[in-house]
């Protein structure tokens, strides 16, 4: 076996199909990775984690501007990272709110009114900014980007009009695709089982190659790849789990698997959590959206009795019951972090090199409304980026600064973004570096 690169990948055969398992930067890996790691030279990623619904703004926006800034009621799960993590608040979305849950959702991604023309709000007119990235810094891995979640119901990633990318929520048919195909067992004309290449681990395959990678690596590396290791077993196991049937007894009700079963949606957002990590860790991709829940979604959230979406319509007052959704959104979000968080890369994080922004497709779901539009934005792209501020607009100012901003942080040379009314050349200078 000849000695590896930092891109290349354990690989094997599991029946008729092709199983890689993907390294994370080890430094020790020839020359390449030592001058990476010496420079402190990552690729730079940019992700997209979006939710529906949007939030309660009076209870959302951060009471402080600038740096130190303070969680308010609804950030207070993020509490543990305000220190890579950005709020830009008081941006509003400049086209005309006419489809509900869809004008801002592509307005702002897009930079185009999707009711433009022959447009009728439901589809995007352009290519959302994660594919304009994409173009520009995707081309040299394994995949562009990758679209995944915890549903799969919607498609907020378009190439252009009727050019949307499907969001993968299938823990099993990602990891699929990130390690390999299922396979037809040798001689059978039977149909592929999408569940059969779980049954044998893809580590297992490839052990005969692990011996002679160990003998390459540093005390460090060795370690960091039997965490990388670790967690792939783990995450098969998870994905197992999830597909094991329920029991066949009178007394058992089995329980849903739709997202409205918080145990459902929580344990299907770890595991794609750490599927979607270990794919920027391992460089099968730079640019990805992670769409958590849908837009306009009715999903019942732990504690309470009525769907997000109704209450944010039905509920009184300063809607407590919408609150807490947005309080367990957010949980989610800072677990999403911590995983980033968790994967080093030289004298950094995994989450260093990103620029994730996190946001939603109105602001008070009650309205719809487009003001006052709820974005984050965390790690530091590379240094390219200040991170631990909020940056408040206090006269409405375009949100199309947002993704102008973020494009021009990874390496897009943009001199604009949007069309018409939502045409931003300006950059937010606060949040660059």
């Amino acid at each position: 076996m000849k000695p590896l690169s930092r891109r290349q990948v354990l690989r094997g055969m599991l029946g008729s199909a092709l199983i890689t398992v993907p390294l994370p930067f080890l430094p020790s890996l020839g020359r390449r990775g030592q001058a990476r790691a010496a420079e402190g030279v990552f690729p730079t990623r940019f992700g997209n984690f979006n939710w529906g619904n949007g939030m309660v703004p009076e209870h959302w926006t951060p009471a402080t501007t600038g740096a130190g800034w303070a969680p308010s009621r609804l950030l207070a799960p993020l509490a543990r990272h305000t220190d890579v993590l950005s709020v830009v608040s008081g941006y509003e979305v400049k086209v005309p709110n006419i489809s509900p849950h869809t004008s801002g959702k592509f307005g702002f991604l897009t930079g185009i009114d999707p009711n433009r023309g022959s447009g009728d709000g439901t589809y995007a007119l352009g290519p959302t900014f994660d594919q304009i990235i994409a173009a520009a810094i995707g081309g040299t891995t394994p995949f562009r980007s990758i679209e995944c979640g915890v549903t799969s119901e919607q498609v907020i990633s378009w190439n252009g009009p009727n050019a949307g990318n499907p969001t993968q929520a299938d823990p099993a048919a990602l990891f699929r695709r990130l390690f390999g195909d299922s396979f037809r067992p040798p001689g059978s004309d039977a149909p592929p089982d999408p569940k059969l290449a779980l049954r044998q681990s893809v580590l297992d395959v490839v052990t005969g190659h692990l011996g002679t990678l160990k003998g390459q690596l540093g005390r460090d590396d060795a370690t960091r790849l039997e965490q990388h290791l670790d967690g792939i077993r783990e995450i098969e196991r998870r994905i197992a789990q999830l597909q094991l049937p329920t029991p066949a007894l009178d007394a058992c009700v089995p329980p849903t698997v739709e997202p409205s079963n918080p145990a459902a949606f929580k344990e299907r957002h770890a595991v794609m959590t750490d599927l979607m990590v270990t794919a920027l860790a391992c460089d099968q991709t730079r640019v990805f959206t992670y769409v958590f829940s849908e837009h306009n979604n009715n999903w019942v959230y732990d504690g309470l009795k009525d769907g997000h979406h109704r209450m944010t319509h039905d509920e009184l007052g300063d809607q407590p019951g919408v609150q807490e959704c947005v309080l367990q959104i957010m949980e989610q979000l800072a677990l999403f972090l911590d995983a980033l968080r968790a994967v080093p890369e030289g004298d950094g994080t995994l989450l260093d090199h990103c620029a994730l922004l996190c946001s939603s497709d109105v602001s008070l779901g009650r309205l719809h409304a487009l003001d006052e539009f709820p974005t984050m934005i965390a790690g530091g792209a590379n240094g390219a980026l200040r991170t631990g501020i909020h940056v408040r607009s206090e006269v409405g100012a375009s949100a199309a600064a947002i993704p102008l901003t973020l494009m021009r942080a990874v390496g897009v040379r943009a001199a604009s973004f949007g069309e018409d009314d939502c045409m931003e050349t300006e950059s937010i200078g606060e949040l660059e570096a």
